[in-house]
């Protein structure tokens, strides 16, 4: 992982000769890449560099042209749509990974959303609709992702979500989606235990605050941005690349005794009071 350079301050890189091919022959798939900017991104990028097949998928055909470049980009085997909250979706990419790769490696779930009224207002003045609809994509799809990955981790396998420190304490304005969250933390926990006999492992990855289009929904994310890097006994935020050489360390046999955890990637700014 990046290790701290004394003599500037700043995070220098990581020596990928060192990591050399960790996850070679490994197929991963990846849900929720948006752009250039997403977690998800910076999550397959180290996959691949790493060594790791991919099946990458996009929301619509709205979302496709900025996703099909970066696919092509990693030389992902596999593309194609899924939008969770239409039925069968999710389920047509486990069917092409089951005829295509036979097996499966690792999943990483990277998919948020929530209505923007519901989120952007009083979790009291939620409405019921905003909630399920919440539940259902950032929490419940991770679920359905579970069970369909099950059949083809024949040999284990490692399930991933993004999660948040707003799941945990309370971060102004985050509103809503700390209490989906805290569902998903939750979830993580429970899918690790009925799933740890098959040797499939199951983690939550809590980023700190990262300049994405899912993020950019938040009110006053500018100010939060701002108040991490100050907070931050690192100084500096996290950027997608180092969110991804963390899934990429639990998704190896360096991680095999590791399960149900929620890992925080955020600079040490969750353990300030």
């Amino acid at each position: 992982m990046s290790a701290q350079d004394t003599t500037t301050g700043s995070l220098s890189q990581p020596d990928w000769d060192l990591l050399g091919a960790a996850l070679k022959g490994r197929k991963a798939l990846v849900l929720g890449i948006a752009n250039e900017h997403s977690i998800a991104y910076g999550c397959a990028r180290v996959f691949r560099r790493l060594g790791a097949d991919l099946a990458i998928t996009y929301l619509n055909e709205k979302a496709r042209p900025h996703v099909e470049p970066l696919a092509q980009e990693l030389g992902a085997s596999i593309f194609a749509p899924c939008d969770v909250s239409r039925e069968g979706e999710l389920e047509a990419v486990f069917a092409r990974i089951g005829q295509e790769w036979g097996s499966l490696d690792i999943a990483l779930h990277s998919i948020a959303f929530a209505p923007k009224d519901d989120l952007q207002g009083r979790l009291v003045d939620s409405s019921a609709e905003g909630f399920k609809v919440a539940m259902d994509i950032s929490c419940h799809s991770f679920i359905r992702m579970a069970k369909l990955a099950e059949p083809l981790m024949t040999g284990g396998g490692t399930l991933m979500a993004m999660s948040y420190h707003g799941a945990e304490k309370v971060v102004p304005n985050y509103n809503l989606m700390g209490p989906v969250k805290a569902a998903l933390e939750s979830t993580v926990r429970y899918l690790a235990y009925e799933l740890g006999p098959k040797d499939i492992r199951v983690h939550a990855v809590s980023p700190g605050p990262l300049k994405t289009r899912a993020a950019s929904g938040l009110k006053d994310f500018d100010v939060l941005l701002s108040e991490a890097t100050q907070r931050a006994p690192i100084g500096e935020l996290v950027d997608i690349d180092d969110v991804g050489l963390t899934t990429a360390f639990l998704a190896t046999s360096f991680a095999r005794r590791l399960t149900g955890m929620t890992v925080y990637v955020d600079g040490g700014l969750s353990i300030m009071a």
